[in-house]
């Protein structure tokens, strides 16, 4: 049986050679993303079609041979299969319409609509045949405080101050809003697993905005009743969480929440995470993905000292964030051959 990397470093062993993949890998850097992306006509057409979206996540393999294909999707399905408008305007992220009381929240329906979700399965189910034993399927979505401060705001903003002023005028109809997507990620995830995803990542993009109360109200929190839920449902689920911006305080999230890996953003003090976090839990990350972008031996000198302060432990080799569109192919090459020592 051929070993699969990604999920054994996931299981407690550690790797000669660390697996790795990127964020965001299935994306507007590759030429043969922008070239579906402009034949379907906008971003959540992609999503919602499984003949694209599977495509769109094997691309990177195929080309790239990553030790991990993660599922081409979007964190903000859920509102969108809650009956909230969401759509994507090209330079400008993601709109949706805004949550602005308790009472807009009261009108949302407490469970997703399927039927809007099921092409999402569907992409998983078409893929998972056509990856190999040693390429892991990573499912995902994103964490109720992330998800929130889209939904309250209707957009992305510096520092997500909506959420958190409606959070801090209104807690109890903003906790309303944090249980209901807790209970729908559960849901989602555990279908992703049913599909044929491997382990999926919990992505708190906006985590490092909140205060270190608000981080564990809001973030660790929901996230441990996520991960005890699906392994209720699903026993030994695989799961990685990424509170970006935890800085510190991932420590206390890796106490509270019972994930196989922690992923870290390049901001991140590595000898406070090598000798306070990795020593209980797989980690993955954290190039810059500027370093990336700029390649060269500025690229080369960051690869060394991830892989020279992580390669001792469980270690995953990503992204400190998602791949950046202008980054050129080639430096991801490059990335790729000093990581694997080719």
């Amino acid at each position: 049986m051929v070993s699969n990397a990604f999920l054994n470093v996931l299981d407690g062993q550690r790797t000669a050679t660390p697996p790795v993949w990127m964020m965001r890998q299935a994306g507007r850097y590759l030429p043969e993303y922008r070239a579906l992306r402009e034949q379907a006509g906008s971003f959540m057409k992609l999503c919602f079609t499984p003949e694209l979206a599977a495509e769109i996540t094997l691309q990177p393999i195929r080309r790239f041979q990553f030790d991990g294909a993660i599922l081409f999707s979007d964190i903000l399905v859920i509102p969108h299969a809650l009956g909230q408008t969401v759509r994507f305007e090209a330079g400008e992220g993601p709109r949706l319409d805004p949550l602005t009381n308790e009472h807009a929240i009261d009108r949302l329906p407490r469970m997703v609509d399927q039927a809007i979700l099921s092409p999402i399965y569907q992409t998983v189910r078409q893929v998972k045949p056509q990856l190999d034993e040693r390429t892991a399927f990573i499912g995902f979505c994103g964490a109720p405080w992330t998800v929130a401060t889209y939904m309250i705001a209707g957009h992305g903003t510096s520092d997500q101050a909506p959420a958190r002023i409606f959070a801090y005028e209104q807690p109890k109809a903003f906790a309303k809003l944090i249980d209901r997507l807790i209970e729908n990620s559960v849901v989602y995830l555990e279908k992703q697993f049913e599909a044929g995803v491997e382990a999926v990542q919990l992505f708190d993009t906006w985590a490092g905005v909140l205060p270190p109360e608000e981080f564990r109200r809001w973030c660790i929190a929901p996230a441990a009743e996520i991960v005890s839920e699906l392994r209720r449902k699903v026993p030994n689920a695989r799961v990685i969480g990424f509170p970006r911006g935890a800085g510190h305080l991932l420590s206390e999230y890796v106490d509270g929440v019972p994930v196989n890996a922690v992923s870290v953003d390049w901001t991140a003090d590595r000898t406070f995470i090598r000798e306070r976090v990795q020593a209980r839990v797989a980690v993955q990350g954290n190039l810059d993905p500027l370093a990336l972008l700029v390649g060269g031996d500025a690229l080369d000198r960051a690869v060394d000292v991830i892989l020279h302060d992580f390669g001792k432990g469980r270690f995953i080799f990503n992204l400190g964030h998602g791949i950046l569109p202008a980054t050129p192919i080639a430096h991801v090459e490059r990335m790729l051959h000093r990581v694997r020592g080719q």
